[in-house]
């Protein structure tokens, strides 16, 4: 099992409250109802910054890019190279 470590901080007392009734109603401990609420929202922000949306017109035009035969410009034949020195 893991160490376990310790996160503080501080809460008004309204919302410390909030969070007692919540974790009851849950039938959880403050612990436990943090961690699992915290968590789920950690993994949601990640997943977040993971995941492209793309509006249906985006979706389109992102396609007919990728479909698109296009020679790759100076910049970007630049950028390759520096990338496969750097990865070497």
């Amino acid at each position: 099992m893991p160490t376990a470590t310790r996160i503080d901080f501080r809460l008004d007392g309204k919302t410390k409250a909030l969070i007692e009734q919540a974790a009851a109603l849950s039938r959880q401990s403050v612990t436990e109802f943090a961690k699992s609420v915290l968590t789920r929202k950690a993994q949601d922000v990640l997943e977040e910054q993971r995941v492209i949306r793309l509006s249906e017109r985006d979706h389109r035009a992102f396609m007919a890019a990728l479909d698109a035969n296009i020679e790759p410009n100076a910049a970007l034949k630049r950028a390759a190279r520096r990338y496969n020195e750097k990865s070497a």
